[in-house]
């Protein structure tokens, strides 16, 4: 037979759907499918190839087995080392707190006898203070002595010679004639 015309449509107005739908009717009218093509043929088993692929795979897991051991003893290597660590961090934290302990004996003895000799000082400043003052009256009191000498001199003299005087007019002696010619000299008291 002959075909009849179709119209097209399918999808999207494409005619594919259509072109099944007649694919079908023409194989559903002619009987059995044709043959299947031929392939590789019937299965065999290959002993080079899998040979290949099986070693690899040993490689594999022997590949693995070594870095598990090596896995393990690097681990066991880091536990043992951590312990020498904490075990040396144990030590040395010993080791400082008994250090900070002996720094703060130190210290505390180190500002005790700080405080006495700051009160050692303040006793001596103070005495060196009365000191300084009594030097400064002294100072004064030799200032004016040095200012005056002079002054002091001839009035230490006149009262020497005047003592001499008396002492000669109680003994006997006459100054009658040389006391005026003093007296005029001086006017020691006015007369």
């Amino acid at each position: 037979g002959t075909l009849a015309p179709t119209v097209a449509g399918g999808i999207a107005g494409t005619g594919i759907g259509a072109a099944l739908v007649q694919l079908r009717a023409v194989s559903g009218e002619k009987g059995a499918p044709p043959p299947p093509p031929e392939t590789f043929g019937p299965y065999t088993k290959k002993s080079e190839e899998s040979n290949g692929v099986i070693q690899m795979i040993d490689l594999l897991v022997a590949d693995l087995d070594k870095e598990m051991q090596e896995a393990e003893v690097s681990e066991k290597d880091a536990q043992a080392d951590y312990e020498k660590m904490t075990e040396d961090a144990s030590v040395k934290r010993a080791a400082d707190s008994k250090s900070i302990t002996e720094k703060s004996d130190a210290k505390a003895t180190a500002e005790e006898a700080l405080q006495e000799e700051k009160d050692t000082k303040k006793g001596t400043t103070k005495e060196l203070m009365a000191t300084l003052e009594y030097i400064q009256s002294l100072h004064g009191e030799c200032d004016w002595l040095l200012q005056n000498y002079d002054a002091r001199r001839e009035a230490r003299t006149g009262e020497i010679d005047a003592i001499a005087k008396a002492k000669d007019v109680l003994n006997g002696a006459d100054y009658a004639l040389l006391q005026r010619r003093v007296a005029r000299r001086t006017s020691f008291l006015g007369l």
